[in-house]
């Protein structure tokens, strides 16, 4: 059954003018762009289970109790969230109004996250008032950042109507924040952590109170300057793919979801992808190695190679197919992490969790540097082909549909991937507890016991190796390339034509017609 809704005659001469190298988004908004990138990872949530764990001290039932309701409420708010988000249609567009009106109330709540151990300063790990505020804020906060990541998906796709000017500007900007230093706050607090661990400090704070000084500092800073960076881009921004005029109803939304073959297989693989549990790579090196900086230490040999790293990809696409790379980029951290643990358990006795070399930092160095120089290879690959195949994948909606579904196409592969993580995430912090993990050890200076270490070992290596790898499976089966590819661009952006200048002209009524052309061809077939 043939897929395209016009007549028109594709054949091999006519269909490469589609990757004409074509911009429509200029410098301006290109550097904005590249900040808003740049502030999606400027913040130390890396270490944000160790915060509320060991800072903030949430006893870890609790947090498993908060894992699961806020799972549970982010299921139900991403359903009506995307319905009404699928329904707007303003003069800024259709994603910009909550990119610009979350911005601030979004920046208040996360403040209000990093000044918690201020707020309830030495209060006990199962204090009531400090688990209700705790849900409470994350329940807003969930709230908040379903309206910003569906808008924020939507704008990305939106932003450009040529897929060529859209890889263009996500490879700009990952190589820009790259580049400049996007990470440089976790690295900064990396350091001040092993700084701290290791009593260089002498300003006679005690341990605990320099841990939850650094922890604060650091996370409201980061929050103020990402938030600033990311309002200058929505403020300078524009959405360049026209909606169709007549909103789609939630049975058509559900129909383009049912009937996107790309996207269905990309949820799938991020459903069973999500399953894979694991550990903190963070908890290993700090509570095990006593060396957060490992992070810095292993990847300086890799660091070089991180920029050029984006010279690889038109190699990459030119040499293998879509579906390949992203199941490359996807689970090559999985197959190095086996090796990891095979060379760390050298040495090491099952029955009395004594020895190994992943107790020792210098053996480990040359493993996680290794893991780090082969990883990195992959890295410009997986910054742009995963956000280019959903990218792709909405094109192939509107080419299919007549109409585009970000918002509830955004949610529904979400919603089944945060239904699998969840699952995960709570089955992880359960299995904390339940092997004995001391929340109080960090700030004592205290270690964990021997058979723990070995718990934080294998849940960031083996464990997550052994159950992330089902979401290669569905993506055998992902074709939307080669001639398939390049007629659905072809006859999308004739078509955007024709619906552009019938709305230039102010003919409403023949952008409606052509509308309900396009969903007569689809229901014909």
């Amino acid at each position: 059954m043939a897929e395209n809704t016009t007549n028109t005659a594709y054949t091999d001469e006519n269909l490469g003018y589609v990757y004409e190298n074509r911009r429509y988004v200029g410098g301006k908004e290109t550097m904005g762009f590249v900040l808003w990138d740049a502030a999606q990872s400027l913040n130390i949530n890396t270490y944000s289970t160790r915060f509320i764990t060991n800072i903030v001290k949430i006893d870890l039932g609790y947090q498993t109790i908060v894992k699961t309701v806020n799972s549970i409420w982010d299921i139900v708010n991403d359903i009506f969230t995307a319905a009404i988000v699928e329904k707007t249609r303003t003069r800024w567009g259709k994603f910009r109004p909550y990119l610009l009106g979350l911005a601030i109330p979004g920046c208040i709540a996360t403040l209000l996250y990093w000044f918690m151990p201020i707020l309830f300063a030495g209060k006990p790990a199962m204090n009531l008032g400090k688990f209700i505020f705790y849900m409470m804020l994350e329940i807003l906060r969930e709230g908040v950042g379903t309206f910003q990541s569906i808008a924020r998906t939507g704008m990305l796709a939106t932003i450009t109507p040529h897929p060529v000017d859209r890889t263009r500007l996500i490879t700009i900007a990952n190589f820009a924040s790259g580049f400049f230093g996007e990470k440089l706050p976790e690295h900064g607090m990396t350091i001040l952590l092993d700084l701290i661990d290791n009593k260089v400090f002498k300003n006679g704070m005690s341990h605990e109170n320099q841990l939850m000084g650094a922890f604060v500092g650091m996370g409201a800073a980061t929050t103020l300057i990402s938030s600033a960076m990311s309002f200058w881009f929505f403020m300078n921004s524009k959405e360049r793919i026209m909606q169709s005029v007549k909103t789609p109803s939630i049975r058509d939304s559900l129909r383009s979801i049912a009937n996107n073959k790309p996207m269905l297989l990309l949820t799938l693989s991020d459903f069973l992808a999500n399953f894979g549990i694991s550990g903190s790579k963070q908890d290993y090196y700090i509570d095990v190695l006593h060396f957060a900086s490992m992070t810095l230490v292993a990847g300086l040999p890799a660091a070089p190679l991180s920029p050029v790293s984006y010279s690889f990809v038109p190699w990459f696409r030119r040499k293998f197919s879509s579906r390949l790379l992203y199941i490359v980029s996807r689970n090559i951290s999985h197959f190095l992490h086996i090796f990891v643990f095979l060379f760390g358990c050298i040495g090491f006795n099952p029955k009395t969790f004594k020895g190994g070399l992943y107790r020792k930092k210098l053996p480990m160095f040359f493993a996680m540097a290794l893991w780090e120089l082969i990883w990195t290879v992959f890295y410009g690959l997986m910054s742009v082909i995963g956000t280019e195949l959903y990218n792709e994948s909405m094109d192939y909606c509107e080419w299919k549909n007549g109409y585009r579904t970000e918002a509830m196409t955004s949610v529904a592969k979400g919603l089944a991937a945060k239904l699998s993580g969840s699952v995960s995430g709570v089955v992880t912090t359960a299995l904390k507890k339940m092997v004995g993990y001391d929340q109080n050890a960090y700030t004592k200076g205290e270690e964990q016991p021997d058979y723990v270490k070995f718990y934080l070992f294998a849940m960031f290596t083996i464990v997550p190796a052994a159950t992330g790898t089902l979401g290669i499976i569905p993506m055998l089966f992902y074709d939307l390339h080669g001639k398939k590819k390049e007629q659905m661009y072809a006859e999308l952006l004739a078509r955007r034509k024709e619906a552009s200048l019938a709305a230039s002209d102010g003919d409403l009524e023949a952008v409606i017609e052509l509308e309900e052309k396009l969903k007569k061809a689809r229901d014909l077939k």
